[in-house]
């Protein structure tokens, strides 16, 4: 038997521990008492969290030295030259990736459910966070966001691990799950896989791995384990669904049996799917139908997922972490059919790459909107590339205006007024800039 990475080391060291996955796994080391350390460029909720559950954090440029930690862990975004992985070389540290980390991490569980798909895995999660801490289930979650009530992460057991399985650089086919949750397989990170074949063969291999694969309904060609979708076909399939102002209700079957109905407190049609598919897998990991209906319940939603975050001038600031064309199209459709009034939306473009491989795509989606501003590119890890900057997106919209700093910003939404909307799109720094937009307005 391979000893259990948690029995190998004592002390460990995250390079980029403020990202939300990595803090995720930096809390489950220090629930068990183990030493934790890491660096990151900018301080967050994260890194105050981890600090204040007793980690050593440190921000650029004062960057603490890895020489009092056995283990090394770097994250994707970290370059091969980073001071840190050179002095860890230099003293013959034990390196690791987030991805093989969380591997191993993963093998100190029973039962592991890894939830993958280009859309929606941090919601389906945090579903299944609230299903099995209703179940009263012994289990980690390893949550892609910050659910409201569990944060990025619970602990309460080894017997089931709930993790996210991001797709980028194939980074899910290190996981050995046994149910395996595929919410869809669109197209997205193809500056790491070359096609759309080959993402969808990734998909694949990725249900290949488990014992149980859950998948959407004619998304991919996987017959062993529950298809869930809106067609009756599927093994696990919503009928009756109903809007009240923007949350759903609906009918759940089971194989064509009634289980009972479904109430969401969240916003958007997409989060049935959701719902469906967290379903499918807490029943195919053994809990019971009634825990499913208090879990769904009880679950009010993931920071940047249609969050409200303010309000100024009568108008609602809605945040959402919103990347890709499809995201974009539901959280606006969901947003216009709440918006009383004038909708404004400001989309950052979420790297270069992204927005070059999906151009058209995003035009198509943004193109009729009346009050749209597109915001200079969150890059991550690239370099600039002018096709896929979001000056050029915003150039190929005829009704759009582009900003570069936060004064734009507040320039374009405060013309939104009682009744109106104020959507902030994008997985980068947006969020906290309209945060800070929001208090400058109440100062």
């Amino acid at each position: 038997m391979r000893l259990k990475i948690t029995d190998k080391f004592e002390s460990f060291y995250f390079i980029g521990i403020g990202g939300v996955s990595m803090s995720g796994l930096a809390k489950y080391l220090l629930s068990l008492g183990k030493k934790v350390g890491g660096s990151d460029i900018i301080s967050n909720v994260y890194t105050e969290e981890l600090k204040n559950l007793g980690a050593q954090v440190s921000i650029e440029p004062i960057i603490d030295s890895v020489k009092n930690y056995e283990l090394i862990i770097y994250t994707d975004a970290v370059k091969d030259t980073d001071i840190r992985i050179c002095e860890a070389r230099q003293l013959s540290k034990e390196i690791i990736s987030r991805g093989q980390f969380l591997y191993e991490i993963s093998r100190e569980f029973n039962k592991v459910i890894a939830v993958s798909g280009c859309h929606g895995k941090t919601t389906c999660s945090a579903m299944l966070t609230h299903i099995f801490a209703a179940s009263g289930k012994k289990f980690a979650s390893h949550i892609g966001g910050s659910d409201i009530s569990y944060s990025n992460f619970y602990y309460c057991g080894n017997d089931f691990f709930i993790t996210e399985a991001c797709e980028y650089k194939k980074n899910f086919l290190l996981l050995k799950p046994d149910i395996a949750v595929i919410l869809n397989s669109d197209a997205d990170h193809l500056e790491c896989y070359g096609s759309e074949a080959e993402l969808k063969r990734s998909y694949l291999r990725f249900a290949d791995s488990a014992e149980i694969a859950v998948t959407l309904y004619r998304d991919l060609p996987v017959s062993y384990g529950p298809h869930f979708g809106y067609d009756k076909s599927a093994d696990y399939y919503a009928k009756n669904i109903k809007n009240s102002d923007g949350a759903y209700s609906f009918n759940l079957y089971e194989q064509n049996v009634e289980l009972g109905t479904v109430y969401l407190n969240v916003y958007g049609k997409h989060n049935v799917l959701n719902a469906l598919a967290a379903t499918a897998a807490a029943r195919s990991a053994g809990v019971n139908f009634d825990d499913i209906l208090k879990g769904l319940a009880s679950f009010s939603g993931v920071k940047r997922r249609f969050e409200t975050i303010g309000k100024v001038n009568g108008a609602k600031y809605i945040a959402d972490y919103a990347h890709h064309p499809n995201e974009l199209r539901a959280v606006i459709r969901t947003a216009q059919k709440l918006t009383a009034e004038k909708l404004y939306v400001v989309f950052q473009p979420h790297t270069y790459s992204r927005t070059k491989n999906f151009f058209k795509h995003f035009v198509k989606v943004l193109s009729h909107l009346n009050n749209l501003m597109i915001y200079k590119t969150f890059a991550a890890r690239e370099y600039y590339d002018d096709e896929g900057s979001a000056l050029t997106l915003s150039q190929s919209l005829k009704k759009s205006r582009y900003g570069d700093c936060i004064y734009d910003i507040k320039e374009f939404i405060l013309k939104a007024g009682k009744g109106d909307t104020v959507l902030f799109l994008g997985a980068g720094d947006i969020y906290d800039l309209a945060k800070q937009c929001i208090e400058t307005e109440k100062n």
